[in-house]
């Protein structure tokens, strides 16, 4: 059974069962009434003024947790993980061991690791910025046992505690669709940019390092927006949890994931999981899925390619080319 520490079962515990069906299961609601449901699976379970009470059973509670536990029969571990989003892994807010992570070494000259990056939009000043802070490398991948991906180009994004140290590693091949993370990776520490000012209060979270590195890009301002940011290296609430925990000043969270069904679900439930928490519930939480396409690289791209099919007559008038 997997082992769960006491802040992330106290964290789970604190998210009701209204609220984590509404985020997880809102099949299973049915109203009955202003303010009361009952569920799909259970007729006789009512949710009325932040509680539930089973009438077959005979008991009832307030949490998620005890409803899942109680109810439908999951073990404890799988009833937090199941409240929390199904982590890859157990978040800890408090100082655990650190894991050895076994990193890729860096070519000398990263040129198709840059040349990969402007193909998909990102500006030359945002990759610049990422090698000269260390955070972004080019590799060769080697594992003989995966024949397909062994000496394959890579990108290599890098998570890294406050103290600086390299704790994570997202691999992303550059002409192959390897996606991995290296081995002895902490999923609490994902790729991220702070803002200038270390005090800055907002936080946007996203999904993947291109989709970060995209939507600096597509700001049309000179100067980026100011604010940290943060991937998942997925859906899991892990890493944002744990930077939250670590950096009490962000008042403010924008979940920026994808525009698609396991994107929008995953910007529900984690809102709800931060509204429902005692701990994180004071910040303001907003989502920001892409306006167009799936993410914000598809999103970057079409803006890219609106651009330039904006330019096209112009630049034909310019050299005097007739438009008829």
């Amino acid at each position: 059974m997997a082992w769960i520490d006491g802040e992330r079962a106290a964290l789970a515990r604190s998210v009701d069962l209204l609220s984590y069906l509404k985020a997880s299961e809102p099949y299973e609601l049915k109203k009955n009434g202003a303010s009361e449901y009952r569920t799909a699976s259970h007729g006789s379970l009512v949710i009325s003024k932040g509680f539930w009470y089973w009438n077959r059973g005979g008991f009832g509670g307030r949490s998620a947790l005890d409803y899942l536990i109680k109810v439908r029969g999951m073990g404890f571990a799988e009833a937090v993980e199941a409240v929390l989003g199904r982590p890859a892994a157990p978040v800890s807010f408090l100082p655990a061991e650190e894991k050895k992570l076994f990193l890729p070494k860096p070519v000398s000259v990263p040129a198709r690791a840059v040349k990969y990056l402007r193909r998909r939009g990102i500006r030359p000043e945002i990759i610049a910025k990422c090698l000269k802070s260390g955070i972004f490398y080019e590799s060769v991948y080697r594992n003989p046992k995966e024949s397909e991906y062994d000496g394959a180009a890579v990108c290599v994004f890098l998570g890294c505690d406050k103290d600086g140290r390299e704790r994570f590693a997202a691999l992303r091949g550059i002409n192959t669709d390897l996606k991995k993370d290296a081995a002895g990776s902490d999923k609490r520490f994902g790729f991220k940019i702070a803002a200038a000012a270390a005090n800055c209060g907002e936080l946007k979270v996203f999904e993947s390092p291109i989709d970060l590195l995209s939507e600096m890009s597509l700001s049309a301002e000179e100067v980026v927006r100011d604010c940290h940011r943060l991937s998942l290296g997925g859906i899991s609430p892990n890493a944002l949890l744990f930077f939250l925990a670590e950096t009490p000043c962000i008042n403010e969270v924008t979940l920026c994931l994808d525009n698609d069904d396991a994107g929008l679900s995953a910007m529900k439930r984690i809102s709800a999981l931060l509204a429902a928490s005692e701990r994180f519930s004071r910040r303001k939480i907003s989502c920001a899925p892409p306006k167009r396409g799936k993410d914000y690289n598809e999103a970057l791209l079409l803006s890219i390619q609106q651009e330039k099919e904006r330019a096209y007559p112009a630049r034909r008038k310019e050299i005097g080319v007739s438009l008829d």
